[in-house]
């Protein structure tokens, strides 16, 4: 497995970071201040992937670079692109990858279940790292592949691509969406048409997530999500993070703030959040300027040149994230409490 201690002998790594333009020291400062009281929840990573496909391979995550980008939790994506009979071994072959991963590094990640779990790693000085999504095409006919998944730590499910999440919601789907928030799985809308999404979020009774995306209005791509969407994320008081991937977000870091000004803009501040994907090379590289995790404080700082206010960036960064676990796992007590 890649050693995420040191990359220092491995070569020239992909996700090197470049040279993006100035940012005004002050606004780098205030950035820097900022997030040491409220670090980055990031919604996608997918350096498992990576890993189960080349275990040395030399990537743009390793714990420095969370480090220097005062990344605080991350969610470790278990999404595979295999289908058919494969995708449930190869997602239960990624999801033994995660584990490993955690346990590797106990001094820095913290394998989190709960929102609890998110505030222990955080005062531990840890990394709060959450298994999930998965996705939702492991489902056919029965939920107990939902509940063996919760089992091994699964905290996020993804609808898109499965039969029951089309255009329609199925009435398995209506069954998976409330046993999902019985379960305090969050829902991760990624990649859903906009009318399955809009479904999906409105027979959730807790809230929805979109863990990387960006504004479809600024960029035409499958991942990024109309305003109508937005719309019915920040309903359920949810939240859409904004991916770092050039082809959905533009090749600058001046890009990405702007999908996240439209999101802010349309969705409000409390429905706005981070995703960046790192952990490997999307198909057009990372924006310049955000190559890896510790471009972090940079694109906080270009936001506040914008006239982002801090206690916005403090709900972009983190706040967001853990209110939305906290009100998940509210509507899973809830749940709990209803059924004889």
């Amino acid at each position: 497995m890649a050693d995420l201690q040191d990359e220092s002998e491995a070569g020239p790594c992909v996700g090197a970071p470049e040279s993006p333009a100035p940012v005004v020291a002050d606004a780098l400062e205030r950035a820097a201040a900022l997030l040491a009281e409220h670090p980055v929840a990031d919604g996608c990573n997918t350096l498992v992937w990576t890993l189960r496909q080349t275990p040395y391979h030399d990537t743009d995550t390793d714990i420095p670079r969370l480090r220097s980008g005062a990344v605080g939790a991350q969610f470790w994506s278990l999404l595979t692109p295999t289908t058919g009979d494969r995708v449930v071994a190869d997602t239960l072959e990624l999801i033994d990858i995660a584990h490993d991963l955690v346990h590797a590094y106990p001094d820095e990640l913290l394998l989190a279940l709960t929102a609890g779990d998110l505030a222990d790693a955080r005062n531990r000085g840890r990394i709060a790292s959450f298994l999930g999504p998965v996705s939702g095409s492991t489902l056919t006919d029965s939920l107990g592949t939902l509940h063996a998944f919760h089992k091994l730590g699964v905290r996020s499910l993804a609808p898109a691509g499965a039969t029951w999440a089309q255009d329609d919601l199925t009435p398995f789907g209506h069954e998976v969406v409330r046993e999902a928030n019985r379960l305090a799985m969050g829902l991760d809308l990624t990649g859903c048409p906009p009318e399955a999404a809009v479904q999906i979020a409105g027979a959730s009774r807790a809230p929805v997530l979109i863990s990387h995306t960006g504004a479809a209005a600024l960029t035409r791509h499958p991942l990024n999500v109309p305003d109508e969407v937005l719309l019915a994320v920040r309903a359920t008081g949810g939240v859409c993070m904004v991916s770092f991937s050039a082809e959905q977000t533009g090749d600058s870091l001046h890009a990405v703030a702007d999908h996240l000004d439209h999101i802010r803009g349309v969705a409000g501040p409390q429905s706005v959040g981070l995703g960046a994907c790192f952990g490997s090379d999307p198909p057009h590289g990372h924006p310049t300027g955000l190559t890896d995790p510790s471009g972090y404080p940079r694109l906080f700082a270009e936001l506040l040149d914008r006239g982002w206010p801090e206690p916005d960036l403090a709900l972009l960064a983190w706040d967001n994230v853990a209110r939305v676990l906290r009100d998940v796992e509210f509507t899973s007590r809830a749940a709990h409490h209803r059924k004889p």
